[in-house]
């Protein structure tokens, strides 16, 4: 099938609720994609931050092949032995003691609202339900998560809204003060915001929520989906601040191109949980927690997040020529290889031109360029990017 026939049987028959571009995807290997026509692209979006070791990582691959002729599914009923020893990592280069795992990060989320709820209600506290979360956040699109979710533009359209969410600046400790009531449990942020325009919380902002939290007996989530799992240039965005949540949420990289989610707890949190209180048919199942961990140990043994790091500085330091040459570009901002380009005009004309000559970019709240190449990406990578969004530039900026 070509690109064209692709789209136009989506069309008739997938429900209308994304703003696609032309083209269809049908084979990824490391950071390129090929479409259904046979063009090549490099990929700097990388399924929004989920292909973190590229496409098809012979080690992933591996390891699903292997499962998938071993035990693709069975129930939580029963003891599922990847599921198990994906966890043991995740606790063992964490400073938390238990995971739980769901299918997707708006679900992990779910889950993290659920048990903040649950703990306030099995300890001093049972009058508490409200979460207090950030101005232009992203939590998801169930309609727990995009009621905490501080957009309006996702919320349109859904109400009534649960009850129990309040929404206050980003790194406006007063304003979060300000906002506390009785009935407050949680305070709920990611320590950069990437659907909110590649803005990272201030380590002293970070500091003054936990040690608010701590106060008033409250806890903190982070959510992780987006910067979790080396994205950040630490494998946890939370280890750049020293600032420990009691619960932080993962996805997206988490299962090396797999769907699912997680959450993580420590015991004095996470012991509110009983048999019965959360479950997921799906969640944890032998597939894709043998892809997470076959994904998560490239991420340990080959040092991704220190490599991470090092290519984000690189990548930062050429944005900031370009920003030099360009006037329309106002700000490079971000951690590791969680990127943005802050303009002044919008950004998808320029995503467009970029696609049209072979580079996947992404923009996010209409002005800001997002960048999220795989963990792997090199140097050669970059520069062959940065010539095409250069061109994009001279053509679409004039």
């Amino acid at each position: 099938m070509s690109n064209a026939s692709i789209m136009a049987d989506g069309q008739k028959y997938v429900m209308n609720t994304y703003g696609r571009l032309p083209i269809a995807m049908v084979k990824g290997k490391g950071c390129h994609v090929w479409d259904a026509d046979g063009k090549e692209y490099l990929d700097f979006v990388a399924g929004v931050a989920v292909n973190a070791l590229g496409h098809c990582h012979p080690k992933v691959v591996e390891a699903i092949a292997v499962q998938a002729e071993t035990l693709i599914h069975c129930s939580n009923l029963y003891w599922i032995e990847p599921q198990v020893k994906l966890a043991k990592l995740l606790v063992e280069n964490s400073v938390y003691d238990k995971v739980f795992f769901a299918n997707s990060g708006a679900e992990a989320n779910e889950g993290a609202i659920k048990l903040a709820r649950k703990y306030a209600k099995n300890s001093a506290h049972p009058e508490r339900y409200e979460i207090i979360t950030m101005l232009k956040s992203f939590h998801g699109r169930t309609l727990a998560t995009l009621t905490a979710t501080g957009q309006e533009k996702v919320q349109k359209g859904y109400d009534p809204l649960p009850l129990g969410f309040k929404y206050v600046p980003f790194n406006d400790i007063e304003a979060l003060k300000a906002a506390i009531t009785p009935y407050t449990c949680a305070v709920m942020l990611e320590p950069v915001q990437g659907e909110g325009g590649v803005i990272a919380a201030d380590d002293t902002y970070l500091k003054q929520v936990r040690a608010l939290c701590d106060e008033k007996d409250m806890l903190v989530i982070f959510d992780e989906v987006q910067v979790g799992m080396g994205r950040t240039g630490k494998l946890f965005a939370y280890q750049h601040s020293g600032v420990e949540a009691d619960i932080v949420t993962l996805a997206k990289a988490l299962g090396g191109g797999t769907p699912i989610g997680a959450f993580m707890a420590k015991d004095a949190v996470a012991d509110s949980f009983h048999p019965g209180d959360h479950a997921s048919t799906f969640g944890g199942n032998p597939l894709v927690t043998a892809a997470g961990y076959a994904s998560l140990q490239v991420i340990l043994e080959e040092d991704l997040p220190a490599h991470a790091m090092a290519m984000g500085k690189y990548m930062t330091e050429k944005f900031n020529e370009l920003k030099q040459e360009y006037s329309f570009i106002k700000e490079c901002r971000g951690k590791g290889l969680l990127l943005g380009l802050q303009l002044d005009i919008e950004g998808a004309p320029i995503v467009k031109e970029c696609l049209d000559n072979g580079l996947l970019i992404n923009c996010t709240a209409g002005t800001v360029l997002r960048f999220v190449p795989p963990l792997n990406i090199t140097k050669e990578d970059i520069d062959a990017a940065l010539v095409i969004l250069k061109a994009a530039f001279d053509k679409t900026a004039k």
